[in-house]
């Protein structure tokens, strides 16, 4: 039996959720992950320390995708993108 991720499941549960609704975002395509991540968390508003906290990461991972050195994960895109959608979810996620 395969092994699923629950966190990455629940993303993508949300996810669904979340963009089913907004015909905008299903037409439209991805965007590249990295230039994602950096327009992302400027959208925010966040500074790279909070931002990365709400992302469970350390603020050298962040600087990491933002230089794009190192991908983000597909749960930590999700992750991104659920942010995006429902910016009050950042500030849910810092409390």
């Amino acid at each position: 039996m395969e092994y699923k991720d629950p966190m990455f499941e629940l993303l993508s549960s949300l996810e669904q959720i979340v963009f089913k609704n907004d015909p905008m975002i299903s037409a439209r395509q991805k965007p590249n992950a990295f230039s994602e991540f950096e327009q992302l968390r400027k959208s925010t508003g966040l500074k790279i320390d909070d931002f990365a906290r709400v992302m469970g990461v350390s603020v050298t991972m962040v600087q990491e995708w933002e230089s794009k050195r190192i991908r983000p994960s597909s749960t930590e895109l999700k992750l991104m993108r659920l942010i995006q959608a429902n910016p009050t979810l950042s500030k849910q996620l810092m409390e």
